[in-house]
């Protein structure tokens, strides 16, 4: 008998990155509650760094925004409003989140949210040469070039990790 193969669930962002004809890379692993980006990288031993969370944000007037963060770094709330011109911002809690994203939190993609948001990716990450990005579903990521959050998403690149 061979090894178990993990089914792919099909996801709106899976769905986007077929139909953009975006080159990537599908990779099932098992999801770990609360494990974050290490538990993501371990599984599939690549630096943590290259992990790039899918964090939702929203102003001071609640309207809400995508930030891309390496998995190992953390959102200056301060340097990104400054950034994007705006008072404040914060992140939304899992319920908000989930309304504006159409995503299960753990399971965050930047592709085909439910509500249009402008996306900003942290600098540096479009430099890497390939980073792994949620799929639409816990323990699905994709690996990809990060130019796309830029090319296809329209990404405003941003300095704003602490």
């Amino acid at each position: 008998m061979g090894a178990a193969v993990a089914k792919v669930p099909s996801t709106p962002a899976l769905r986007w990155l077929r139909a953009n004809n975006v080159d990537h890379q599908v990779h099932v692993y098992p999801y770990v509650e609360r494990g974050g980006t290490k538990a993501s990288a371990a599984a599939f031993n690549v630096d943590e760094h290259v992990i790039i969370k899918t964090l939702i944000f929203e102003d001071n007037a609640k309207q809400p925004l995508i930030v891309l963060m390496h998995g190992d770094r953390e959102v200056s709330t301060k340097a990104l409003a400054r950034a994007i011109g705006v008072r404040s911002v914060a992140p939304c809690a899992p319920a908000t989140a989930q309304k504006h994203s159409g995503y299960r939190v753990g399971g965050t993609s930047p592709f085909a949210p439910k509500k249009s948001m402008p996306v900003y990716v942290q600098d540096g990450v479009t430099a890497l040469p390939e980073v792994y990005v949620n799929g639409g579903a816990r323990g699905v990521l994709v690996s990809l070039d990060p130019s796309v959050f830029v090319d296809a998403l329209a990404a405003v690149t941003v300095d704003v990790a602490r």
